[in-house]
């Protein structure tokens, strides 16, 4: 039978289950919406939807790549129990497969893609696996790093805690771009760069950083000439701190980042660029759960 988009709407907010879900919901009852609620939570939808609410910062952070492409993928769970669960980590590294295949950009789209196999979507088995998990999770967040040429690697801290992708175009040996690239995205995870290189500073946010520096340069009652010599000295020690290329390198502090891709560009005998890098931290800006353990424990011995 048809069914309307304002009854559709209406048993999705009043179960918090998918759309997909909800419409096929009220074409099973005949457009009876208690009688949807009733299927729904048969079919143990609506009883993840209720889970909705908490807050789920745990979870897990993936990086897939190929010749050309990599994608970041955040799932959370709400407990990091969850997110070692094999289901769990199975349903995130597929979705960031598809990602990475179908070439989708946007959680948006990632969430209405078919999920391999199954009839489903990648959201409505996001909610089956809720369902199955016992606990709430997210899709919460995709981002690609792409290149025309040469490699995109990637690298995952502490089992999907910190994400990285580093994009280097080059004609170069693809193994031994990728080794650098590695080796980039492993001084990403640790440094957290904000920005590229000199270029890539917002004209606010140098404006911002110069008053600053401006200020505390006055404060020190010096005169103009050798307060514009101070503040553009404090600038590139900026620059040095948060631009990726002009950070010492993790691994050689006694060498910049820009340095050492020039170096193995010179021993390749090509040309490299760092196109662009990206990092995710897990649950980053999320409120995280925080449970008395010693409580749950007395809980669960009282029965």
């Amino acid at each position: 039978m048809s069914v309307s988009a304002n009854l559709v709407k209406d048993l999705r907010e009043k179960t918090g289950v998918g759309m997909m879900d909800c419409k096929k919901a009220l074409a099973e009852t005949g457009g009876d919406l208690e009688a949807a609620v009733d299927w729904l939570r048969k079919k143990g939808l609506a009883s993840a939807a209720k889970k909705a609410g908490r807050v789920a910062a745990e979870g897990k952070v993936v990086a897939v790549s190929d010749a050309t492409m990599g994608v970041l993928l955040e799932v959370n769970s709400e407990t990091d129990f969850a997110a070692k669960n094999e289901k769990f980590i199975a349903f995130a590294e597929t979705a960031a497969q598809l990602a990475l295949t179908k070439k989708i950009k946007e959680i948006e789209s990632l969430a209405a893609s078919p999920y391999p196999d199954t009839g489903r979507t990648v959201g409505e088995e996001l909610t089956h696996r809720i369902a199955t998990i016992g606990e709430n999770l997210s899709l919460r967040r995709l981002v690609c790093q792409e290149v025309s040429r040469g490699c995109v690697a990637s690298y995952i801290h502490m089992q999907g805690k910190i994400g990285v992708l580093v994009g280097l175009d080059s004609e170069g040996d693809h193994e031994k771009l990728m080794e650098l690239g590695r080796k980039l995205a492993m001084h990403v995870a640790a440094s957290a760069p904000p920005y590229l290189d000199r270029e890539s500073v917002s004209k606010e946010d140098l404006e911002r950083e110069r008053s600053i520096l401006v200020e505390q340069a006055r404060a020190s009652g010096k005169p103009d000439n050798i307060i514009d010599k101070m503040v553009e000295g404090r600038l590139s020690k900026f620059y040095a701190e948060n631009c990726f290329l002009e950070q010492p390198f993790i691994m050689d502090p006694d060498q910049k980042v820009g340095k050492l891709v020039e170096q193995t560009a010179k021993q390749m005998q090509t040309k490299i660029r760092v196109v662009g890098f990206q990092r995710y931290v897990l649950g980053e800006g999320l409120q995280k759960r925080e449970d008395d353990f010693a409580e749950e424990v007395a809980k669960a011995a009282k029965g």
